[in-house]
């Protein structure tokens, strides 16, 4: 799509190519030579920019007000070679809406003039001028309202002076305005560039119809006020309706104006403050090529938004809605701002697929009572001042008035003057609801209210109960009244303007409908209300999870863990389920756990408790043979103390796989592992002790070694207290598994010391080394153990204490086995070498 400036610098841009010109002007034509009284400067005089005059409807009184319409909505591109005075060139493209909203200012002023009771004795006159929709027309159209041109029929007998900022009374180009107040103008961008300079001279400047939020600055724009709310109000209506219609996933479309970007603008923040997203933004260019339109109508059908907010003029947007309609582009719902909701242009049969059940928000419709006659008999006239009405004729009627008698062979018919307007089916004629013709009559009212206060009008003691049409006043003195202006009108209806200048907020919600015979529609394809989201809200029993870069309406949904549930639509978070309870398989709430333990009755119970109760018997025989044989010297070797005492923890390490079987309790629970990492750890700190002392008695052949009696057996059980005591009592708590893992690593610790040391003096030079049978034994205890984890944690429920108990019992048999056996069988079968001789180490 082309690129297209800000709206602030397109105004600047504007603004350049109206003031370059008049400067060049003002060179050529010298500085005026009529100094200001009361300064030592001189100041230049208002020159005209151009040769031509433009088009005004005017009608003269006492008090003149201006107005600015949008008569035509495509203005010239200017063409300044800034090397000769600007000519004006015509506007094109007739619009009779906004034809409708001059006429009603003239209905208004006529029907002030025949009120007795309001500005009595005061004639009211207008003076309106044709601002084409654009800055640069717009303000040209400014600077010829309020010159004197010395054509007008204007019966000016009111003073009006504008002061100059930071001064007194000082002439300038608007101090001679001959109109005090002006209504206008139509579009925002326009009505910045006129109020910004009307501001510094507080010259009242009137909207009916520019509801932009950046009006609002009153430092920017002093003397600015509107009968038609901000967007501000508008743009939290549409943002509460779009979000309680549940369309959080939506596109927007603008042009490049500042109505449409401060609209967006605001939309777009307070949207997403409520959870909404944006699919995409379009901007319509300027002089939008063919090519442009068909891209923004190629992204309107492919994107997964199926609502757009829309800030743009029905002009505007008439191009790109003849390009959808083209395509059959239906499904979309389109949601209106007021610029374009009321708007007749685009409702014609040819856009009832397209635009069927556009929402949007619009200004209050009244009947005005007598402006359907006023505009029925509009006739077209030679008279000066009549132009704009003639130019309405030919167009309406399609003809061409030949007030001269001059007729051209390729022209259109000639018109009568007689046509009748009641036979016509345009937006002019079309005043049973009318709503920006209503603003613009609001805003005369509030005008010729104030003049009524500020001119005494209601003094009876003076002139007669009539005004004082000989006061001196200037724009300032209107300006402040018309700030504090307050009365009801016909439609009881209260108009005042707040401290920004604003009015009451008032809307109607707009439903378009081929017929009445419907409460409510949506788009012709649509039966119920229009689904548009990026991603459809995850179902129960799964989450929504974030999509990386992506805005959050766009997710993906997973499924909730094992445990965990989420019983609503569009859950972000599953929920834990309570202790004892279980999610159920579609995850979509919590059931109670089916007790399930490892039962001493089921077979594989029956095969753990006997390999324990076979386990228990074998130590306790272990033990028998150790105590009668105590004497000998295989017995005797590496501190008899430490032995039994490993027997009593090996023991110990059997029972506790006991506690592991049948119906777990609270003491069970609470005592098992407990009872699993004191017995493991006791049994691993004598086999510590054991090790360090073969060590130690190796060095003790040594000449002059005292490393074994240093390490003496109060030492021996010292060390196996210390090792012992860091083991920590962990409460069943199964939601935190790090405690027993941390029970699982200090033993895994104390492991790895035994079999490190044992495996240096595996060969040592003894008659008998316990090294190597402590260094066997860790290691099938490491193999045990190291397998248990995996295993531990992918087997289910009853498997995982089954698993516990295997390597519980593996690992003591492993110990058993490998350390005392062979011990016994040498002092059962072998008696010959269970001898003092060739053994070292401490013998006690």
């Amino acid at each position: 799509m082309v690129k297209q400036w800000p709206p602030f610098f397109q105004d600047l841009i504007d603004l350049v190519a109206i003031i370059i010109p008049l400067l060049i002007q003002m060179r050529r034509n010298g500085f005026g030579v009529e100094g200001v009284r009361g300064f030592g400067f001189s100041l230049p005089q208002c020159v005209k920019i151009a040769d031509s005059e433009p088009l005004a409807l005017q009608s003269g009184g006492d008090v003149v007000i201006g107005g600015l319409f949008p008569l035509h909505y495509v203005a010239p591109m200017p063409q300044h070679s800034y090397q000769s005075k600007p000519q004006l060139t015509p506007c094109s493209s007739f619009d009779h809406r906004a034809f409708r909203w001059m006429m009603t200012m003239a209905f208004a002023v006529d029907e002030i003039n025949r009120n007795s009771s309001l500005l009595p004795g005061l004639k009211l006159g207008y003076r309106i001028m044709d601002s084409c929709d654009h800055i640069h027309t717009s303000l040209q159209a400014l600077f010829s309202l309020v010159r004197e041109t010395g054509k007008t029929n204007i019966l000016r007998t009111t003073e009006v002076y504008v002061a100059m900022p930071h001064t007194k009374n000082v002439p300038s180009c608007l101090a001679d305005s001959p109109v005090p107040a002006v209504i206008g103008l139509a579009s925002s961008s326009p009505t910045r560039a006129v109020a910004q300079t009307f501001g510094p001279f507080d010259l009242p400047l009137v909207s009916y119809f520019a509801t932009c939020s950046c009006l609002t600055d009153k430092h920017m724009y002093p003397s600015f006020l509107r009968t038609v709310p901000s967007d501000l109000f508008q743009v939290r209506g549409l943002v509460q309706m779009v979000t309680f219609l549940g369309w959080l996933w939506v596109g927007t479309l603008g042009t490049t104006d500042d109505y449409s970007h401060y609209g967006i603008q605001e939309f777009s923040n307070q949207f997403r403050q409520q959870g909404g997203c944006l699919a995409f933004h379009l901007t319509i260019p300027k002089s939008p090529r063919a090519t442009d339109i068909q891209e923004m109508a190629e992204r309107l059908q492919s994107s997964t938004a199926k609502v757009v907010v829309v800030f743009a003029s029905e002009v505007q947007l008439l191009d790109l809605f003849l390009e959808l309609a083209k395509r059959n582009a239906t499904g979309i719902q389109w949601v209106a701002s007021e610029s374009w909701v009321a708007a007749s242009l685009l409702t014609s049969p040819h856009f009832h697929p397209l635009l069927e059940g556009t929402l949007g928000f619009s200004f209050p419709g009244v009947r005005i009572s007598g402006l359907k006659e006023f505009l029925l008999n509009v006739r077209p006239s030679p008279r000066p001042g009549m132009e704009f009405v003639n130019m309405f004729w030919e167009k309406l009627f399609g003809c061409k008035l030949d007030f001269r008698g001059i007729r051209s062979k390729n022209s259109n018919p000639v018109c009568t003057g007689s046509e009748d307007l009641r036979y016509t089916d345009s937006s002019y004629t079309d005043v049973s609801q009318v709503r920006i013709s209503y603003n613009v009559y609001k805003a005369v009212y509030a005008i010729a209210h104030t003049l009524h206060t500020l001119l005494n009008c209601d003094s009876a003691e003076y002139n007669n109960g009539m005004c004082e049409r000989h006061k001196t006043f200037t724009s300032r003195h209107l300006l402040h009244h018309l700030k504090m202006v307050n009365f009801t009108n016909q439609f009881e209806e209260k108009v005042y303007f707040d401290s920004n200048g604003e009015p009451v907020p008032l809307y109607d919600i707009i439903n378009w409908q081929k017929d009445s015979k419907s409460e409510f529609r949506w788009n012709i394809i649509l039966q119920d209300v229009p689904v548009s989201q990026c991603t459809a809200p995850c179902p129960p029993g799964s989450r929504q999870a974030r999509r990386p870069g992506e805005p959050h309406c766009c997710f993906d949904c997973l499924p909730c863990a094992d445990g965990e549930i989420s019983n609503q639509t569009g859950s972000t978070e599953c929920t834990k389920c309570p202790e004892y309870h279980w999610s159920d398989k579609d995850k979509v709430k919590c059931v109670a756990g089916v007790e399930e333990f490892l039962s001493f009755y089921d077979s594989m119970g029956i095969i753990l408790v006997t390999l324990t109760l076979l386990g228990i018997i074998l130590t306790t025989i272990i033990t028998t043979v150790f105590h009668h044989f105590r004497s000998t010297p295989i017995v005797k070797a590496n501190n008899s103390e430490i032995s039994f005492l490993l027997l009593l923890s090996l023991k110990l390490c059997f029972l506790c796989s006991l506690v592991f079987i049948g119906q777990p309790s609270v003491w069970t629970c609470r005592v098992r592992q407990a009872a699993f990492g004191i017995s493991f750890v006791l049994c691993l700190s004598c086999l510590l002790v054991k090790t360090i002392v073969v060590l130690l008695a190796f060095r003790a052949n040594a000449p002059g070694s005292r490393a074994l009696k240093l390490f003496g057996p109060s030492q021996q059980r010292t060390l196996i207290l210390c090792t012992t005591a860091p083991q920590i009592v962990v409460e069943c708590k199964e939601p935190w598994p790090p405690g027993f893992y941390l029970v699982l690593g200090y033993i895994g610790l104390l492991a790895f010391f035994c079999l490190l040391l044992a495996f240096l003096g595996r060969k040592l030079p003894d008659t008998f080394n316990e090294a190597k049978l402590i260094t066997f034994s860790m290691l099938i205890f490491w193999a045990v153990w190291i397998s248990f984890i995996p295993a531990h944690v992918s087997s289910p429920g009853k498997f995982t204490v089954a698993v516990e108990v295997f390597a519980i019992l593996a690992s003591s048999f492993g110990l058993l086995l490998c350390i005392f056996v062979p011990k016994c069988y040498i002092i059962l079968l072998r008696p010959e070498q269970n001898i003092k001789k060739g053994m070292t180490g401490f013998v006690r």
